[in-house]
């Protein structure tokens, strides 16, 4: 399956929707579109992950990434809308605890 990336793009906040499945094949494809919007100071980024319905530790690795960009930039990332498999995968990695997760679907609170 293919990574379907759409991005809204505003001057105080960029919401990033995804769709499909965060792998080794596409996870260049996601960092190449998420890292420079991390590098805005003091805006806002949200990445909607209602339609991704896979993710393995390739798609974590951008995650951290662009987590660490943020914080150096000064731009909130923010996590919304998680399926309960890829929110399983932030909880055994121990990512839920320094990320801000808003895990909304099906109803899975974090």
């Amino acid at each position: 399956m293919n990574l379907k990336i759409q991005i809204e793009d505003g001057n105080s906040k960029s919401i990033v929707r995804l769709s499909g499945e965060i792998d080794v094949y596409t996870a260049p494809k996601l960092k190449d579109a998420l890292l420079p919007l991390t590098k805005r100071q003091g805006t806002i980024l949200e990445v909607d992950l209602e339609l991704v319905n896979y993710m393995d530790s390739t798609g974590l690795g951008v995650f951290v990434n662009a987590l660490k960009l943020s914080k150096e930039n000064r731009c909130n990332l923010i996590l919304v809308n998680l399926q309960d498999t890829v929110l399983r995968l932030f909880q055994i990695t121990g990512l839920h605890e320094i990320m801000d997760l808003n895990s909304t679907i099906r109803g899975v609170e974090e």
